[in-house]
């Protein structure tokens, strides 16, 4: 069995606690139009040079940074792209980090049936859940995809014992207003989730659109600094909600 991996980033500081390195899977079920990833979007095509690896091999990569795990409490965080797109190796190799006591985090947008998610994310440490947006439609307009499923997930971990946080991009003219942070926060008190981290829009990924002849949708907008989410964090800690920012 092979995966196609097209980063794998040592000493991330940001995926997870500790030092980590973060593995990036191809492919993704989602299209959302701010991507940092475009390279995981069907459109990339073969544009996009991906790595293979066989399950020993991943291993062996990322066992070369044990040490620093082992000090700093830090581990492997599998992402994507979309981490269901590739699962069954997915959770093949969740298997084998820890049988080999490296800590594992999965980040996913959760957009799976609960089935293949309970499976997969039963086999993790720490689970981050993208939640893009409260409205089913809205969010298949940024995403292309239902935010049914993602709900359903998120309830899920929170009756779980799996430790998690739900994770929203806050997006200029998608999600950013006072009334969304309003939203949100009635939406995580129903689901029962008590902890959430603010990802700024940042345009990181934007050159990547140029690179690939893609059209990007969010060219030139100005990103967003952790400062100017502070009142959006502050409704949501009116909530009673646990709030992270990036």
């Amino acid at each position: 069995m092979k995966a196609e991996v097209f980063n794998i980033q040592k000493f991330s500081l940001q995926d997870g606690p500790g030092i980590r390195t973060s593995v990036f899977f191809s492919r993704c079920n989602l299209n959302c139009a701010w991507c940092a990833n475009p390279e995981c979007h069907q459109q990339a095509g073969n544009l996009v040079e991906t790595s293979e690896y066989e399950l020993q091999e991943l291993l062996q990569e990322v066992q070369k940074d044990k040490a620093f795990y082992d000090r700093s409490g830090g581990g492997v965080t599998l992402t994507g792209g979309e981490i269901f797109m590739q699962e069954e190796f997915v959770g093949d190799f969740c298997l084998l980090l820890k049988e080999t006591g490296i800590h594992v985090v999965l980040e996913t947008a959760g957009a799976v049936e609960n089935e293949r998610f309970a499976r997969l994310a039963g086999l993790a440490d720490f689970v981050y859940i993208d939640c893009k947006h409260y409205e089913d439609e809205k969010h298949r307009k940024g995403t292309g995809v239902s935010n049914r499923e993602i709900l359903d997930n998120i309830a899920w971990l929170v009756q779980s014992s799996i430790p998690y946080c739900v994770r929203i991009p806050i997006i200029p003219g998608y999600n950013d207003s006072a009334q969304d942070a309003e939203n949100f926060g009635k939406l995580l008190c129903r689901l029962g989730a008590e902890q959430v981290e603010l990802l700024p829009f940042h345009q990181f990924g934007e050159g990547k659109y140029q690179k690939y002849g893609m059209s990007y949708a969010f060219a030139g907008v100005k990103p967003l600094h952790r400062e100017e989410l502070q009142a959006y964090a502050q409704q949501l800690k009116s909530d009673g909600i646990h709030v992270l920012l990036k």
